[in-house]
C-alpha cells in the first residue's frame, strides 16, 4: 500500500518537476517518517517549486514564510493581541500553525528568529506567553536556503540542522530535462492545476504503516556502527546525535516501504546515511583547513564498516 500511494505522490508531483526521480523519493521517504526536510541547492534550481509542489500533493493546510532580516519569531509563531471590543487577549495563529510550513530561504532570518521554529520541529507545538499550543499532524517544516550566498545570510545553529531529518540537493537537469522544463513551463504554470492526491488521515496511515517495515538486528547493529564512527573519527569535531541514528533507522524504513518491501536491507542504510547524516557533522578545524567535507567522511566510513550478510 505504501510503494502505491509513494507511486501516486511521485506520478503528481512529476506533473510540475522533471526528471530528479531520487530526490523525489528521498522527499516522500521523509514524509513518511514526518520529518523535516533542508533543500540546499544554488539559485533557480527548483526548491521552492519542489516543495510547494508536495505540500500541494499532500493535502494538508500549507503556508509559505519568506524569511528576510527583519521578520520576527511572532511573525512565525503568532501572537496574543488584545481585542478592544471584547477587552480580552486572543491568540492570533502565526503561519507555523499549519500542517506543512515552507520555510523559503531560511538562512536569511536573524538566530532569534530561526529559533522560533526549534520547539515546532521537535515538540510539534508552539509557546507564547506560557501556553502551549499543538499543531495539527501531519507537520513539515520544508526550508530552502542557498549554501552559496553569504551576504546578509546567518548560518542554521547546529540545534536546528539536528532537527531537519535530510538535506537534499536537487542540482542541475540534464540538457533534455531543461528541454522538457521550457516545453512545459513555456506556455503554463502547472502548479495553478495542480490537486492534491492525499489527505491528512491518509498521510497519518501511512506513516503508522511506515514504523511495521521490519528491521533485523544486524542492520540496526550497522546504523549504529556508522553513526558511532562519526563521533570517534579524528576529522569529525561533532559526530551524529542518537536523534541521527533513529532518522537514520526511520529513512531506511522509509525507503524500503517506498520501493515495495517489508524490511530493510543494508543497501537502504548504505543509500540514505549521506542525505541523514552529513548536514549534522562538524568538521574539526584541521580538516576543514585541509578542505575535507562532510559527504567524504560519511563515504569512507560506510566503506570501511562492514556490511551485515544473511547467515
Amino acid at each position: 500500500m505504501i510503494a502505491e500511494a509513494a507511486r501516486r505522490l511521485r506520478d503528481n508531483v512529476q506533473k510540475v518537476i522533471v526528471g530528479k526521480d531520487e530526490v523525489i523519493d528521498m522527499a516522500l521517504a521523509a514524509i513518511l517518517c514526518e520529518g523535516h526536510i533542508l533543500f540546499e541547492d544554488v539559485p533557480g534550481i527548483g526548491k521552492t517549486t519542489l516543495a510547494r509542489t508536495l505540500s500541494i500533493s499532500l493535502g494538508c493546510t500549507f503556508q509559505r514564510i519568506q524569511f528576510t532580516p527583519d521578520l520576527l519569531p511572532s511573525d512565525v509563531t503568532g501572537i496574543n493581541w488584545f481585542n478592544q471590543k471584547t477587552q480580552s487577549f486572543e491568540f492570533r495563529p502565526g503561519p507555523v500553525m499549519s500542517q506543512v510550513v515552507l520555510a523559503d530561504e531560511i538562512n536569511r532570518a536573524t538566530p532569534r528568529t530561526q529559533s522560533a521554529l526549534l520547539e515546532a520541529m521537535q515538540e510539534r507545538q508552539v509557546t507564547i506567553d506560557g501556553v502551549s499550543r499543538l499543531i495539527s499532524r501531519p507537520f513539515l517544516v520544508m526550508a530552502t536556503q542557498n549554501p552559496i550566498e553569504l551576504e546578509g545570510t546567518f548560518p542554521l545553529p547546529e540545534a536546528q540542522l539536528d532537527r531537519f531529518l535530510m538535506c537534499l540537493q536537487i542540482g542541475y537537469p540534464e540538457k533534455d530535462e531543461e528541454d522538457r522544463i521550457l516545453l512545459r513551463f513555456g506556455t503554463e504554470d502547472p502548479l495553478i492545476d495542480l490537486e492534491a492526491v492525499m489527505d491528512p488521515t491518509e498521510v497519518m496511515e501511512l506513516m503508522q504503516m511506515r514504523r511495521q517495515v521490519r528491521v533485523e538486528d544486524s542492520v540496526r547493529g550497522y546504523i549504529l556502527d556508522i553513526t558511532r564512527s562519526t563521533r570517534e573519527h579524528l576529522e569529525v569535531q561533532l559526530g551524529a546525535s542518537p536523534r541521527a541514528s533513529l532518522a537514520l533507522y526511520q529513512s531506511a524504513q522509509a525507503w524500503a516501504a517506498i520501493k515495495g518491501r517489508e524490511y530493510v536491507l543494508p543497501d537502504d542504510v548504505k543509500l540514505m546515511s549521506p542525505h541523514v547524516l552529513t548536514h549534522r557533522l562538524i568538521m574539526s578545524p584541521q580538516a576543514q583547513l585541509r578542505g575535507r567535507e562532510p559527504s567524504q567522511i560519511i563515504e569512507e566510513i560506510v566503506d570501511a564498516i562492514a556490511v551485515p550478510v544473511e547467515d
